[in-house]
């Protein structure tokens, strides 16, 4: 990756690297390593394991402090849905960060950059990458800045799935999401799956992965319920 894309990604995130080899390495998947082995490439799963410990000790603090009146159950699930990977992946599009993503080829001709998984490991090996190259107190402020800034938001939208679980067996009721169709080449799959409950449709949902799909449907659900 040449400089200027790495100064450009910089200006995205609102952070300069003192090493900017750290930031390669954090948009660097393990498909582009792959294809690269004769030139010993490093790839990001280890700075992404690092990310995501930080991530998680930063959003633990900050809701421990924002929501003293909450119980440690409620803390846990308001963690678990912001770092959560749909959230994720929500902030690195919003960052433009897919773009700048160094994959193999194969992994791009199956649409890697719109994989919420990939994404959202890419955030994480950010932060790792700032915890890295200038400490805790820097990546908190990637991390307060860009992740947990629009909290309600990225909690609604991943807590879908969980909020109408919660609804169905508080009433005895059956859940389940049905596959309706799988269409497109493989690279380009689109899904529909309909979130049922006792036998009755209540939602129709889209999404470039089965997850993504039976989150929107089940958005369309807790709609339909006025929930």
């Amino acid at each position: 990756m040449n400089n200027n894309n790495l100064s450009e990604l910089e200006e995205k995130i609102e952070y300069h690297f003192k090493d900017r080899s750290l930031l390669e390495l954090a948009v660097t998947h393990t498909s582009y390593a792959n294809e690269h082995r004769r030139e010993n490439i490093a790839h990001n799963e280890r700075i992404e394991f690092l990310g995501d410990a930080v991530l998680e000790t930063v959003s633990s603090e900050y809701l421990y402090l924002k929501y003293p009146e909450l119980g440690e159950g409620k803390l846990s699930k308001m963690r678990a849905s912001m770092v959560c990977e749909p959230s994720l992946a929500i902030i690195a599009k919003r960052l433009t960060l897919p773009q700048f993503l160094r994959l193999g080829k194969g992994e791009e001709a199956m649409g890697g950059r719109e994989k919420d998984s990939i994404t959202s490991d890419a955030v994480e090996s950010v932060i790792g990458a700032i915890y890295l190259d200038s400490g805790f107190e820097s990546a908190k402020s990637f991390i307060l800045k860009h992740i947990l800034g629009d909290l309600k938001r990225e909690e609604l939208y991943y807590d879908n799935k969980t909020r109408l679980q919660e609804y169905v067996q508080e009433r005895g009721m059956k859940l389940e999401y049905v596959l309706i169709s799988a269409e497109g080449p493989d690279h380009m799959k689109v899904f529909r799956i309909s979130a049922v409950i006792d036998g009755e449709n209540y939602g129709i949902g889209e999404g470039r992965t089965k997850k993504a799909a039976s989150q929107n449907a089940a958005r369309a659900a807790l709609e339909k319920l006025c929930i």
